[in-house]
């Protein structure tokens, strides 16, 4: 086998991890393909990082076209983010006839479409493992592991940052304001949470699982997205004593009417081992038709564990790239003129159970009222509390949960409620997954 020949823009966290990783492994990599992978070009804004972290044993420059035009650069890992510039780079690349390595989960969740429609126009491969959960290889999961199966649904913990929140805020009590400072403090979380905290960032790879779990093109811009500024620990600790924890969770299922695809806090029983993914860690649950729900875990980003990915990912290249693209896997599990084109479900046309917390005098009738408002629109109730008014207050908290019920309907239930006389404010509502079939 000849050398692979990479290029590398970016040599941060991530890129720096996957130098090291292949500077330290080559011998184990050797192994295993029959030939070496190595880094002959480095691009980067700051030249004197890019430096001390390749010893001066790699070309190094600031313009990272030099990289994608070199002709000696036989694969092209892109590793700075973004939708702009990344997506120029990439498209040059290709149109170079170069294969490309991404982490960029926002780049291929908005323009993958197009990306790899060009790649598969050029016969390069587009790899990109470390786009989704770090170091989990939830990608080949998806692709190759589970070709056998229908694919029934995803659901996974694929964003650190609010699982380190959401963990903290249960196991110490503390509102998502403070946590949010500590995970900033610690490095968790960035200065600008906005991607992470609204789900943003954990909609962009539940888009990529999506279309490979259902032969679907990237519809990024139809997945609901909401995420958890608006949680409370005492909503936390309220979901525990019913058995349940709250994580914000990507889910997609395919249903007889179209394709979900949505992200947004839920309660999920405690016995369920994603329940107890806890901390910066990752976790995806799929469910296939054959082999039932099976579970991935582990460190979902970091310099060493997403290089894992990314040098993964040139393993496979360096192994198929004398082969014909009629050979590979297609880039997303389907032959790309084999995708269906299925609707996105709007978020009102949902199926899932509810946590309800409502502020209620504490005076006779009013749970009478709250249950025949329920009844009237036959959504069923699975479990209550009743919290006694705290001293001095006329008012308690009654949490409900209910059985599954469409989303358009419980708002109007909902609706109902909060305009009854006793009830104060408008309700909490979380959404209820089981994840047991």
């Amino acid at each position: 086998m000849k050398e692979l020949k990479v290029g590398l823009l970016g040599i941060g966290t991530v890129g720096g991890g996957t130098y090291t990783v292949i500077t330290r492994n080559q011998s184990e990599i050797a192994r295993r393909i029959g030939g070496n992978i190595r880094i002959v070009q480095v691009a980067d804004r700051n030249l004197e990082l890019a430096r001390q972290i390749t010893g001066g044993q790699v070309n190094v420059t600031d313009d990272a076209f030099a990289v994608v035009n070199n002709p000696e650069v036989d694969v092209v890992v892109e590793l700075i983010g973004g939708y702009t510039i990344a997506k120029e780079l990439v498209l040059k690349a290709i149109a170079n006839g170069k294969h490309v390595v991404t982490a960029n989960k926002a780049l291929l969740a908005v323009h993958g479409n197009e990306i790899f429609k060009a790649a598969a126009e050029k016969g390069v491969i587009v790899a990109f493992e470390a786009a989704v959960a770090g170091g989990i290889p939830i990608i080949k999961a998806l692709r190759e592991g589970l070709s056998a199966n229908k694919i029934e649904w995803v659901a996974g913990i694929i964003n650190g940052t609010t699982n380190f929140i959401l963990t903290e805020m249960r196991d110490k009590g503390l509102a998502f304001a403070d946590v949010l400072k500590e995970a900033q403090r610690l490095g968790y979380a960035e200065a600008d949470p906005t991607f992470d905290v609204e789900g943003i960032d954990a909609a962009h790879k539940l888009t990529i699982m999506a279309s490979i779990a259902f032969g679907t093109p990237m519809q990024f811009e139809q997945a609901y997205t909401e995420g958890i500024t608006k949680l409370t620990s005492q909503d936390i600790r309220y979901a525990q004593e019913l058995g349940y924890r709250i994580k914000l969770l990507g889910i997609s299922k395919k249903t007889e009417a179209g394709v979900e695809l949505r992200v947004h806090p839920t309660l999920i029983p405690e016995k369920r081992l994603i329940a107890n993914v806890d901390g910066a860690m990752n976790a995806v649950v799929v469910k296939g038709d054959a082999v039932g729900p099976t579970l991935y875990y582990g460190a979902g980003a970091g310099a060493e564990p997403t290089a894992s990915a990314v040098v993964a990912d040139l393993v496979d290249i360096a192994r198929l790239q004398g082969t014909s693209a009629e050979q590979r896997v297609a880039f997303l599990g389907y032959q790309l003129d084999q995708q269906q084109a299925l609707p996105v479900l709007p978020i009102a046309d949902v199926h899932s159970g509810y946590y309800l917390r409502l502020r209620a005098s504490d005076k006779p009738g009013v749970m009478a009222d709250v249950t025949k408002i329920l009844a009237d629109l036959k959504i069923s109730i699975d479990a209550m509390l009743q919290k006694e008014p705290e001293e001095g207050e006329a008012e308690a908290d009654i949490i409900i949960l209910t059985h599954t019920t469409q989303e358009k309907i419980m708002d109007a239930a909902i609706a109902k409620i909060e305009a009854l006389p006793a009830i104060d404010g408008a309700l909490t509502k979380i959404r209820l997954e089981t994840l047991s079939r």
